[in-house]
């Protein structure tokens, strides 16, 4: 069983338990002494009345409730969207649009992210949320499209045989065979597809859609370093906890189909 990796390359699943294992314990611990040191540092350093401001933890706390919420609404709507496509795309009889669908996902997420927001910006939606959302929509859709796609192809067609021997419908080989043996694959996508809507929404400032991208940009336009420093930790902090859920999440499935 593969997946696809965030560069989009297939790779192994459940061959890397001992990594998996090994990450299970790594990654917190690299995230808290990160975080630690961050902290440390800065309160060594004498911060100014701006910095002040921009760091106080109220201000902080909202930031980082914005980034979560724009993060949060856009990989549902990726989910709730991309999965049954993959799913629709995957039946024999859309075999022939697939190439040109995923090509097309290929190249809507080969935009840049800055530039997609900004000219999403300048159309009706205008600037705010449901902008920001909609770019970072479009910047992780094709991971979880794609790993739904690869996931059922992957099946083992002798298995969907032999549920249509016994007397399954489509339906039902689809949703207690196909779809339980691709979970793990279309995990992979959606693992993906979070990490990247936590670096994108850092962009959604741009447009005052908020996040700690607004204190990263704030600080850096002020030419303070140590506020640009504890948001930027943050964000690193905030992908690596996502990406270890997701992991987490990925083991327990693959410790349950073992």
């Amino acid at each position: 069983m593969t997946a696809l990796a965030p560069g989009g390359v297939a790779g192994p699943i459940r061959s890397g338990r001992s990594r998996i294992d090994r990450r299970l314990v790594g990654v917190p611990v690299i995230i808290v002494v990160g975080l630690a040191l961050v902290l440390g540092y800065l309160s060594t350093q004498t911060l100014d009345s701006v910095e002040q401001r921009a760091l106080a933890p109220d201000v902080v706390l909202d930031r980082l409730r914005e980034h979560l919420f724009l993060m949060a609404v856009s990989t549902v709507l990726v989910i709730v969207l991309a999965i049954p496509l993959g799913i629709l795309l995957s039946r024999p009889a859309l075999r022939r649009v697939r190439p040109g669908l995923l090509a097309f996902g290929g190249f809507m997420q080969a935009l840049p992210p800055f530039g997609v927001i900004i000219l999403l910006a300048f159309t009706p939606l205008g600037f705010g949320q449901p902008t920001a959302i909609l770019a970072l929509v479009i910047a992780s859709f094709l991971p979880v499209l794609t790993n739904t796609v690869v996931g059922l192809g992957q099946v083992d067609r002798s298995l969907v045989e032999a549920a249509r021997g016994i007397g399954m419908s489509a339906r039902q080989t689809l949703l207690q065979v196909e779809l339980p043996l691709a979970v793990p694959v279309m995990l992979a996508g959606v693992r993906v597809a979070l990490v990247l809507n936590v670096g994108t929404a850092t962009l959604a400032t741009f447009i005052g859609a908020g996040g700690l991208g607004n204190i990263i940009d704030g600080m850096l336009r002020l030419g303070r370093p140590n506020g640009t420093l504890l948001a930027a930790a943050l964000v690193a902090a905030l992908a690596l906890l996502v990406d270890w859920l997701g992991g987490l999440a990925e083991y327990a499935v693959a410790r349950r189909g073992s």
